[in-house]
């Protein structure tokens, strides 16, 4: 029972995919201590990553930066993003983005939004 109990305990533990452990070829930090500081980041496995930021006119910090990775099937993922006062933007090629409406469903929106207008004001009923 006991032989039993260690054996199950072996073939529980957990296992990993990939154990390697890779190297670290960038490692830079810098802060100012008045809200400017940036980083660099990068490993031997095409993990990258660096930041710059700086304060905001808002008290926010106000941050650009890049960073990359590749994907299980073997796609390098690159992002670019900025967060400030207008919030987080991220740009790459594998975000979705949505198609451009069409000409008459731009048209059917106003006219949607011109109807409640003018029933908010009280000129007229809704449809």
């Amino acid at each position: 029972v006991i032989f039993a109990c260690l054996a199950a305990l072996a073939l529980a533990k957990p296992q990993f995919q990939n154990p390697h452990h890779y190297e670290i070829l960038k490692d830079v930090r810098e802060d100012n201590g008045d809200g400017n500081f940036n980083y660099e980041f990068e490993t031997e496995n095409d993990i990258y990553s660096k930041v710059v930021g700086r304060p905001g006119s808002k008290g926010q910090s106000n941050i650009e930066g890049t960073f990359r990775f590749i994907l299980p099937d073997g796609t390098r993922a690159d992002v670019r993003f900025v967060a400030d006062e207008q919030g987080y933007r991220a740009e790459s090629p594998l975000i979705p983005t949505p198609h451009p409406l069409p000409a008459h469903a731009i048209e059917q929106i106003a006219f949607a939004q011109s109807q409640q207008g003018r029933a908010a004001a009280g000129r007229g009923r809704p449809f």
